[in-house]
């Protein structure tokens, strides 16, 4: 590579990791403890324990378990359900119209058992603060969009740092720190202080030099983690887009014989169409019910989305469409790839596919992540005060020689 080129990489990987360090920073710290979501929420006791019962209570309808919440918010429709892998408990979200805020947005547990609420979702605690932080950082759809311009950068600052790094180990071994030899050692007790000619000291040079080699080698033993989590962080900040856009090419084809018809006034029962949705596709379970109107379904259509059964293919899933009017079956079909990619994308990002030991690899690459990025920091802010006394000495100097001539 030329030394053009080089330099070209070397300003390109400089100013792209400079523009995205302060909010690729910020995700990385709140990143952190949204990797142990399930288990800080249960520390805070967010989630509360169901009531004991008798063994082999039947379970109620999921009509009675929304009527429930419908009944706790006068006025507002169901918009969606969802079902908990490991109790027998329901969340139903409701809101005054289709397309609700989420402001305006009411989540509520509901024992499936008893048909009575264990607890309300609420969107003020910490844990929702943090998410929402790393999420759009309360921006809403802009932010989720900066964000992603963000990533794009820190791709770029990936890509370009992988190129510089590439010459530069080609006059050292692969992880060499270097700290300091022994005139340098017994600079940094207090014993020798040699000045460089440019006025800072060996010492800071040292420190640079092993800073650099620091933020080389985390750099390029983590750079797989980070490509993954920032493409992954990317796709789930395009979600409204991609949704749009499933909802534009394959919903409509799937519904089209309903175009013109108006959404009916009341609908079905829900427990119906959950069954109906489940015969169709033995051996899957329900992840989660969109109501007609709301942004994964149709305007007349219950959506039960569906997943796999085993470990590995619990993350895919594939919408049944039950016509809410009727409660018949209306068509099934594997989400295109851009929706796989989407749902699949966020269990990635947070390391949630290998429990606990994946979710402590994926902190301690975290942290070194923030190390990479405070030391590019650093480096950077170092070099901005060496070259600054370099450029005070060189105008001093061209002052003196100016003044001496004169004389």
């Amino acid at each position: 590579m030329s030394n053009r080129s080089l330099k070209v990489w070397i300003w390109l990987h400089k100013w792209t990791s400079l523009v995205c360090t302060v909010f690729m920073l910020m995700l990385c710290l709140t990143g952190l403890p949204l990797i142990f979501h399930d288990e800080i929420e249960s520390l805070l006791e967010e989630d509360q324990a169901l009531p004991e019962m008798p063994a082999g209570t039947p379970l109620k309808s999921l009509d009675e378990a929304l009527q429930t919440a419908l009944d706790t918010y006068p006025g507002e429709r169901g918009l969606f359900m969802s079902f908990d892998v490991d109790r027998p408990v329901v969340n139903v979200t409701t809101g005054p119209v289709a397309r609700s805020t989420l402001e305006q947005m009411h989540i509520t547990s509901i024992d499936l058992r008893s048909a009575e609420i264990v607890g309300a979702i609420t969107d003020d605690g910490i844990m929702h603060f943090i998410l929402d932080l790393h999420t759009d950082m309360f921006l809403g759809p802009w932010g989720e969009y900066f964000l992603g311009l963000m990533g794009f950068l820190m791709i770029l600052a990936i890509v370009s740092g992988v190129v510089v790094y590439t010459p530069f180990m080609r006059r050292l071994d692969f992880g060499t720190l270097r700290v300091r030899g022994r005139r340098d050692s017994a600079a940094l007790a207090g014993d020798v202080k040699t000045t460089s000619p440019t006025g800072g000291t060996s010492v800071k040079r040292v420190a640079r030099k092993t800073w650099l080699d620091l933020h080389n080698l985390l750099g390029i033993v983590t750079m797989m983690w980070l490509t993954v989590v920032t493409v992954t962080g990317i796709i789930q900040t395009i979600s409204t887009p991609l949704v749009d856009l499933w909802r534009w090419q394959q919903l409509s084809e799937l519904t089209q014989i309903y175009g013109g018809k108006e959404t009916p006034d009341t609908f079905s029962s829900l427990h119906e169409a959950v069954e109906t949705a489940k015969s169709a596709s033995p051996g899957m379970r329900p992840q989660f019910v969109a109501f007609p109107g709301v942004r994964f379904s149709s305007d007349h259509h219950y959506a039960v989305w569906l997943r796999g059964a085993t470990p590995a293919t619990s993350q895919l899933l594939t919408p049944a469409l039950i016509d809410a009017e009727t409660g018949e079956f209306t068509a099934m079909r594997t989400m295109p790839w851009y929706m796989t990619a989407l749902r699949l994308s966020s269990p990635l990002h947070f390391g949630d596919y290998g429990g606990m030991p994946m979710k402590v690899l994926w902190a301690i690459l975290d942290i070194l992540a923030v190390v990479i990025l405070v030391s590019g920091l650093y480096l950077w802010l170092g070099k901005m005060k060496t070259v600054r006394p370099e450029t005070e000495t060189k105008s001093s100097a061209h002052s003196a020689q100016f003044s001496g001539s004169r004389s």
